[in-house]
C-alpha cells in the first residue's frame, strides 16, 4: 500500500454552513469540581470536558458556582464592557491611520479579565497580545495602553514596542513578546524563581492555541512538570491561528489541555465565554500553585469573533457568519443576562453604562492622541534607544548617540 500524508482541513471554508459539532459542551454545572490536592490521573476526563456554569437560561449551577458577589459581577461586566468599547476605538484609530496596528480582543473579553480578579498583587502574567483585560481588569490607565499603541511622546515603552505589546511590572504584566511561545518557558523559570527565595507569588503563562505547535510551549510542560512550579499555564484555544483552524496545532490529542496529562499536570478544559467558570478554575488552579502543588493547565475555549489583526481578513478562510453559530456565546451578554436573572441589572442600566463607557475610553483617546499619534510631529525621541540597557552608557553608545544628533 502506498503511503499517504494526513493533512487536517477545517470542518467548513467560505461560503459553507458554519459547523462546531465536533465540539462537545456539556451541561452547565455538569462537571464536579475536585479537590485541591487532586492528581493529574484522577481527573483526566476534565482534560476532555468543558467546565461551565452559566446555563441558558442565565443562571449559576454547579460545585463551580458561587464565588462572586454581585459587586465583584458587576464589576468584571465593567471591566469587559471596557475592553470591548477600547477595542472598537483602536481598531477605528487604526483605520484611519494614527496607529500602524491593532489587535481586538472581541469575543475574549472573559479569559482575561475574569482570570485577572483570581490573582494577587505581585503575581506575574506572562501574556500573548489578546489579553489586555488584565491589564484593565488590574486597573491600568487607558491613557497609558492608548500611547503605548501610537508609540507618542508620552508611550511608557517609548516607542521600543510594537503596538499592544504593552509592558507593566507594577500590574503583574511582562513584556509581550512578538516571538511565539518565548512567554510560556519563561512563565515557568519566572516562577521556579519564586519558589527558590521562598517567595509568595506565582506565574500565569498564556499562548494561543497555534503557538502551541511550538517547542517551547513542550520545554514548559517539561521543567513546570519536573520541578512542580507554582504556575498556571494556560491555553486561549479561539479556534483559529490566524488562517489556520485550530486542529492543525492540536495534532490527535483530541484537546489541547490533554497535552498537560502526558506531562503529569493536572489539565482542565473552561468555557472561555462564561466569566463564572473561567474566574472558580483560575481561583481553583492558582490555590494549587500557592499550596506548592505544582502547575495547571487550563484550555480555554472560546472563539475570536474579529479579525487576528488589523493586516488579517478572516473572510479569506472561514464563513462570515461562523461567529453567530459558535455555541457558547458571547461573554458580555452572558455576563449581562446572568445580573438580570439575578435582580443586579437591566438592559436600561446597560446601555447607560455602554454610554458612560464608552465617553471615558473616548476622553483617553484624545488625551492620548494630545501627545501624538502615527503621522504627527510628537513621537518618542530616537535619543531614547540608547537608554535604559546599561547602567553606565559604553563608549561606544556614547560616540553613536552624537554621531546621530541625538
Amino acid at each position: 500500500m502506498r503511503l499517504k500524508l494526513h493533512v487536517p482541513e477545517p470542518a467548513v471554508r467560505p461560503g459553507g454552513t458554519p459547523d462546531f459539532s465536533n465540539i462537545r459542551i456539556p451541561r452547565a454545572g455538569q462537571v464536579d469540581r475536585p479537590d485541591i490536592e487532586v492528581d493529574a490521573e484522577a481527573i483526566r476526563d476534565l482534560a476532555f470536558s468543558v467546565i461551565r456554569v452559566l446555563n441558558r437560561d442565565g443562571e449559576a449551577v454547579g460545585p463551580w458556582a458561587g464565588a462572586l458577589s454581585d459587586s465583584e459581577l458587576l464589576e468584571g461586566l465593567r471591566h469587559m464592557m471596557t475592553l470591548r468599547a477600547f477595542d472598537a476605538r483602536m481598531q477605528m484609530a487604526q483605520r484611519q491611520g494614527k496607529t500602524s496596528f491593532y489587535m481586538q480582543h472581541l469575543g475574549e473579553e472573559a479569559v482575561s479579565c475574569a482570570f485577572r480578579n483570581a490573582l494577587s498583587p505581585g503575581d506575574m502574567n506572562f501574556p500573548t497580545y489578546r489579553q489586555a483585560g488584565l491589564l484593565i481588569a488590574g486597573g491600568y490607565s487607558l491613557i497609558e495602553m492608548a500611547c503605548q499603541i501610537y508609540s507618542n511622546t508620552h508611550d511608557p515603552l517609548k516607542g521600543r514596542q510594537l503596538p499592544v505589546m504593552y509592558s507593566s511590572k507594577e500590574h503583574g504584566f511582562f513584556s509581550i513578546s512578538g516571538n511565539l511561545a518565548t512567554q510560556y518557558i519563561q512563565a515557568v523559570g519566572w516562577a521556579m524563581a519564586s519558589a527558590i527565595k521562598n517567595d509568595t507569588r506565582i506565574a500565569v503563562g498564556w499562548i494561543g492555541d497555534g503557538a502551541t505547535a511550538e517547542s517551547d510551549f513542550h520545554a514548559a510542560l517539561v521543567f513546570a512538570s519536573t520541578y512542580r512550579a507554582p504556575v498556571v499555564l494556560n491555553i486561549v484555544n479561539n479556534q483559529w491561528a490566524i488562517s489556520t483552524f485550530q486542529g492543525i496545532a492540536r495534532g490527535g490529542s483530541g484537546t489541547f489541555a490533554a497535552r498537560g496529562l502526558g506531562f503529569g499536570i493536572p489539565a482542565l478544559r473552561v468555557d472561555g465565554n462564561d466569566y463564572l467558570a473561567v474566574h472558580a478554575v483560575a481561583k481553583w488552579a492558582c490555590e494549587r500553585a500557592r499550596r506548592n502543588l505544582g502547575p495547571t493547565l487550563i484550555e480555554h475555549v472560546t472563539y475570536r469573533v474579529g479579525s487576528h489583526s488589523s493586516s488579517d481578513d478572516p473572510a479569506g478562510y472561514r464563513p462570515k457568519t461562523e461567529s453567530d453559530a459558535w455555541p457558547l456565546g458571547d461573554p458580555v451578554i452572558r455576563l449581562k443576562n446572568h445580573l438580570i436573572v439575578r435582580g443586579a441589572w437591566s438592559d436600561k442600566r446597560h446601555r447607560q453604562t455602554e454610554a458612560e463607557i464608552m465617553d471615558t475610553v473616548i476622553a483617553a483617546q484624545k488625551e492620548a492622541e494630545s501627545h501624538g499619534t502615527l503621522h504627527s510631529p510628537k513621537h518618542a525621541s530616537a535619543r531614547d534607544m540608547f537608554d535604559g540597557v546599561f547602567s553606565q552608557m559604553p563608549p561606544h553608545l556614547r560616540r553613536q548617540r552624537q554621531e546621530s544628533g541625538v
